[in-house]
């Protein structure tokens, strides 16, 4: 068996294929590339049963990645994160069976460590020395790390608003790292103009094929750890939205292997901010793609995306399997990510707790039904947002006791 059944590239906007063994960015419609595989050979070879004894981490599902040589691996262990029960917090908000896919414990402090390790493996591959790529934080942060474990050098450019963690994890990597006193949409043009003056490889969401292929290994763990029951409802934060693609891409991958039933798909959510809202404000209007979402602003700085590349891949992923998009304003989902603390000890991003303050809200209005398996999905962990937590509390001399609590 090849380590990896990848067959080529192509457009999902015009059908376009291209060649996987060059350096490739967007379709020449503009549209963003996906990777495709020869679903039908590595049906006839690949079972559930295959991946007994191999490694947990991502890299597991190696036959549905795009690397073709196991040699230009870059990895730093990432995948195979918790799938954890939320009883208490699910019995506060009505859901019975309420679980956290929790990203927070993976390399790097996000899920954002998945698109790095597959789409810089892949870079080094194809033979790329630079890349350059903006950044909410989180994403510049794995990808300056792992360009490093590659040894390939990297240039990132984030708001000056961005956690200043992140900030920090890119300052140590080495990278040439520059702060925009604007938003990722501007950094997203700087970086635009140095890859093509000075030929460097963009790697902004979705325009390079492989992060999304990182980010789909969530959905595969998922299936698997379920024992390959899929859950009814699956949540996810949604700025740039690849990680919701991916995991539809995943679950679709999965069905052509007969791995998992098409009808029985769980019905995705796309979970924004109500400062930064455009996938929300397309889907209410049952439109294909969203608008520039002007003045945004939200504690969940990582969704904080005004308008995304592959916002019609988002759509398409919420219409195909019945789901929905939803906004949460900033008090919700900070109220929420000091509720999951309280409740059950874990320490969420306020992406994560958007997610979370999501579900109750759909639960409320019936959308999620008694004895639905839901999953939300904590992408990062709450300690790369200090600033979202006060910590007051009083100072004792020597020889005090202490308050009741």
């Amino acid at each position: 068996m090849p380590f990896s059944y990848l067959s080529h590239l192509y457009c999902p906007k015009c059908q376009k294929p291209y060649a996987s063994t060059e350096i490739r960015q967007l379709c020449v419609c503009g549209s963003p590339l996906l990777a495709d595989y020869d679903l039908q050979a590595l049906k006839r070879e690949w079972t559930p049963g295959s991946l007994k004894g191999r490694s947990p981490d991502l890299w597991r599902y190696h036959e549905l990645l795009p690397l073709s040589d196991p040699g230009n691996i870059v990895t730093l262990g990432e995948g195979m994160t918790p799938l954890l029960p939320m009883k208490r917090l699910g019995s506060d908000m009505g859901i019975e069976r309420l679980l956290m896919k929790d990203e927070g414990v993976i390399p790097t402090g996000s899920f954002k460590a998945r698109g790095a390790a597959v789409g810089v493996s892949k870079a080094k591959e194809l033979g790329v020395k630079e890349l350059a790529m903006p950044t909410n934080g989180n994403a510049g942060a794995a990808w300056a790390l792992y360009a490093a474990r590659a040894g390939i050098r990297a240039s990132i450019v984030m708001p000056v608003e961005a956690p200043l963690i992140t900030r920090k994890e890119c300052a140590i990597s080495g990278a040439n790292l520059n702060l925009v006193n604007g938003l990722i949409g501007d950094a997203g043009k700087m970086v635009a103009q140095a890859a093509k003056e000075r030929g460097l490889f963009d790697a902004s969401t979705l325009k390079e094929p492989y992060r999304i292929e990182g980010k789909k290994t969530m959905g595969l763990e998922i299936a698997e750890q379920l024992n390959w029951r899929l859950p009814d409802v699956i949540l996810y934060p949604t700025g740039g939205g690849v990680g919701l693609i991916g995991i539809y891409k995943a679950l679709k991958e999965l069905a052509a292997l007969g791995w998992v039933q098409r009808d029985k798909f769980p019905r995705l959510v796309a979970v924004q901010a109500a400062g930064c809202a455009p996938i929300v404000k397309a889907w209410e209007e049952r439109k294909s793609e969203s608008e520039f979402w002007a003045d945004s602003r939200t504690a969940a700085f990582g969704i904080n995306v005004p308008k995304a590349l592959g916002d019609f891949l988002v759509l398409e992923a919420v219409y195909e399997t019945e789901g929905c998009a939803i906004a949460v304003d900033d008090a919700e989902l900070l109220e929420e990510q000091a509720r999951i603390a309280r409740l059950e000890g874990a320490f969420v991003c306020p992406e994560g707790a958007a997610a979370f303050s999501a579900a109750r809200k759909l639960r409320e209005s019936g959308w999620i039904k008694s004895g639905e398996t839901v999953v939300a999905l904590n992408t990062g962990s709450g300690i790369k947002y200090p600033d979202t937590v006060r910590a007051d509390a009083p100072v004792l001399n020597p020889g005090d006791r202490i308050p009741p609590a």
